[in-house]
């Protein structure tokens, strides 16, 4: 009998906070290490269906699922699967995408507006039952963050009364779009000024990875 992959589910009600850099930037990290790993693309916007076909023919495969319309059976074989969730989420999206998932990861981005709206996912968030019953992993990225900002400075003390744990803090930089129009990530760049913000990454895929 088949096993069911790894499910990593990236989400948020607010559009823009980073999902689909987060999205491929896992998926990439795992295919990377050999495991066979798939993309569900569940926006509208199809972006990161966009950025597996500028992939290279060289870099490590990801398989894309278009689920735009509807979520479809996951495909037999996969190692890990992540989901790039659509921004405007409704309840049932919520339940159904995280009743396939193991892990939610939440990206938010420092400002007010953005802050706002990961509350109220958070709370949708906390009273879905397998969260409740803590059957789901759920895991806060700060993302974007520019340190010594009064904007960075707020989305701390927003972190410290979350319910949540916040596991991960990515620093703003050119080299996420400029990976993004290559279908590329930071974890398959040659540049040795990756390795600082490759490290950002760590405890999240820790936390992913067990």
């Amino acid at each position: 009998m088949s096993r069911a992959p790894l499910t990593i589910l990236v989400g948020n009600l607010k559009g823009g906070c980073g999902k689909t850099t987060l999205a491929t930037h896992l998926a990439a990290a795992l295919a990377g290490r050999g495991l066979v790993t798939a993309l569900g693309d569940c926006d509208r916007q199809a972006s990161s269906l966009a950025w597996l076909g500028r992939r290279a023919a060289g870099l490590p495969q990801i398989l894309g699922l278009d689920w735009a319309k509807q979520v479809e059976s996951v495909p037999k074989g996969l190692d890990r699967l992540v989901i790039d969730a659509p921004a405007a989420m409704h309840h049932k999206d919520v339940e159904d995408l995280i009743d396939i998932s193991d892990i939610v990861v939440v990206p938010v981005l420092p400002g007010a507006f953005d802050q706002d709206a990961t509350a109220r996912f958070l709370d949708r968030l906390a009273k879905v039952k397998a969260v409740r019953k803590n059957k789901r992993v759920v895991a806060v990225v700060g993302n974007r963050l520019r340190p010594g900002t009064r904007a960075s400075e707020q989305l701390d003390r927003f972190f410290a009364g979350l319910g949540f744990p916040v596991v991960a803090r990515l620093r703003d930089t050119q080299l996420y779009p400029a990976a993004a129009a290559r279908g590329s990530s930071l974890f398959e760049s040659p540049e040795g000024r990756v390795k600082s913000y490759l490290a950002e990454w760590a405890p999240l895929l820790a936390l992913i990875e067990g």
